[in-house]
């Protein structure tokens, strides 16, 4: 991660206990992972570096938002994004991170880069579905909500299309049957 430089932690000069750190994520930040779904952003990310003797406690805050599309019309809007990730990094034999929550890095290493951490808990913070907050509340005006609400089946001609049933069948609603008494079923 030569480019993410800022991102490195030296955890050997650090002093046991907590260690602070911020970052402010913009555009640039996600246009080093290739990621292009994000056509803004200003994220405050706050972690809390806590150094003990065999391993470290790595506490991420985030607050903010990213501008993104909305799934039904198309149109650019704000994401709020409030969320935090915990993270255990210890030391081993060599690097492993296949749990999500647990790092072990070599006790080679005198540094750690969150840069991928931070990327992923913004990422994976973000609602399936992305909607627009004006659609739910009416306020946004677009064509493509329009053309929408056009073409959406209206209630009243569902139930007309339900009412208009041939004659024939209106018949056998009249056919009574009793349930007590047995027609050779059980």
């Amino acid at each position: 991660m030569k480019d993410l430089k800022e991102f490195d932690i030296s955890f050997i000069g650090l002093k046991d206990g907590i260690n602070q750190f911020d970052y402010l994520i913009e555009k640039k930040f996600f246009n080093f992972f290739e990621y292009d779904e994000f056509y803004n952003s200003s994220m405050k990310v706050d972690l809390s570096f806590v150094k003990k003797a065999t391993m470290f406690e790595l506490s991420f805050t985030f607050l903010g938002w990213v501008e993104i599309t909305c799934d039904v019309t198309n149109e650019l809007f704000q994401q709020p994004i409030e969320t935090s990730i915990n993270l255990i990094v210890k030391f081993g034999d060599e690097y492993n991170d296949l749990n999500e929550e647990l790092l072990i890095i070599p006790y080679s290493d005198y540094k750690i880069n969150v840069a991928q951490y931070i990327y992923e808990a913004i990422v994976l913070s973000l609602p399936i579905k992305r909607i627009h907050p004006g659609v739910n509340d009416g306020t946004l005006h677009s064509e493509v909500l329009e053309k929408l609400k056009e073409l959406e089946i209206k209630e009243e001609e569902e139930e007309e299309n339900n009412r208009e049933i041939d004659p024939r069948w209106n018949k056998l609603k009249n056919i009574q049957i009793d349930k007590n008494t047995s027609n050779g079923t059980s």
